[in-house]
């Protein structure tokens, strides 16, 4: 028993879709188009975000941060997720493994809180408009943002850095495509009842308390909007709020469903698992940041007019 604990893991072993080797081609080109459209789509929001001045507004703030992190997320994981697809290449490094998780754990936590940071911006906007400007002032959002990125790296610090302490002898197999935090967690060797206790708290504090201030935000303006007079002031209301209720629909969907599932599906081994746990990884990792640009332009005539402002000044350019 003790040559076992004192055998620890340098690397691990990203499984992937490993047993699906049509798939895994698939997957390749997939996401990597998906990818480009995720800096394309992103990466044209920033620019619009930035040198639009109709769009230096609270709102349009936070969206230049979200398509940042979008891009910050996927720019952690896809590229190795990619070249384990096409390459066969599956080991990472144990430091590789840690960056990973913090960045993907970082990224995933400071999105919660912008979306409700989001939310509670458009319950000022449209509950008490006269006070908007004065209660979402520079200072003040740009305040929530960094609280949202700061608080969303110190619990990633957290709870990879009580993650990686663990020992991990014999197995270095995860059963994902990335180093994430619930399959890696599997691999240790050692009573892991704080990762847990931890992860329940993290969850409360970054998905539960967001969650009820976009919940509660949406019930004032569900309520001011259904008091309204105007039929157009009711559209341009609802206008402005289903872009960002799509998104975190979407959001708050996938990551619930990875994370909120019962404990039976928890065992290793299953092939059905194990290609479920892709897709919805991919779908989390890949497809949600890809569709927020989407939605955002589509829903929103400001953004259209700003992106095509965009496309437009870099024809002249060229």
């Amino acid at each position: 028993m003790d040559s076992i604990n004192k055998t620890f893991v340098k690397e691990f072993i990203l499984l992937g879709l490993s047993g699906y080797p049509t798939l895994e081609i698939m997957f390749f080109s997939l996401i990597l188009v998906m990818y480009l459209v995720i800096l394309i789509g992103n990466g044209l929001l920033i620019i619009a975000s930035i040198f639009d001045s109709h769009l230096h507004t609270p709102m349009y703030f936070f969206l230049g941060n979200l398509s940042f992190l979008d891009i910050c997320y996927t720019s952690s994981s896809v590229p190795s997720t990619l070249v384990s697809l096409i390459s066969k290449k599956r080991n990472i490094s144990f430091s590789g493994c840690a960056v990973q998780m913090f960045f993907g754990f970082a990224m995933g936590s400071t999105e919660c809180f912008l979306l409700g940071m989001m939310a509670f911006d458009r319950y000022v906007a449209i509950c008490n408009p006269l006070r908007y400007p004065v209660i979402m002032n520079k200072m003040v959002y740009v305040l929530m943002a960094s609280v949202s990125w700061l608080s969303g790296g110190i619990n990633s610090i957290v709870q990879t850095s009580l993650a990686m302490r663990l020992p991990f002898c014999g197995n270095n197999i995860i059963n994902h495509f990335l180093c994430e935090i619930l399959a890696v967690l599997k691999l240790a060797c050692a009573d892991i009842s704080l990762n847990i206790v931890t992860l329940a708290v993290s969850n409360m504090a970054f998905l539960v308390l967001p969650l009820l201030v976009i919940f509660f935000s949406y019930m004032f303006i569900l309520y001011t909007i259904l008091r309204m007079n105007s039929a157009t002031g009711r559209r341009k209301a609802f206008s402005t709020c289903s872009a960002h209720l799509t998104v975190v629909i979407i959001f708050y969907g996938t990551i619930f469903f990875m994370y909120a599932k019962p404990k039976s599906q928890d065992h290793l081994g299953n092939d059905n698992l194990q290609a479920t746990e892709g897709l919805i990884s991919m779908f989390y990792g890949v497809v949600t940041p890809m569709l927020n640009p989407i939605i955002y332009s589509l829903r929103n005539k400001d953004v259209k007019a700003a992106v095509k402002y965009v496309l437009n000044w870099k024809a002249v350019k060229q």
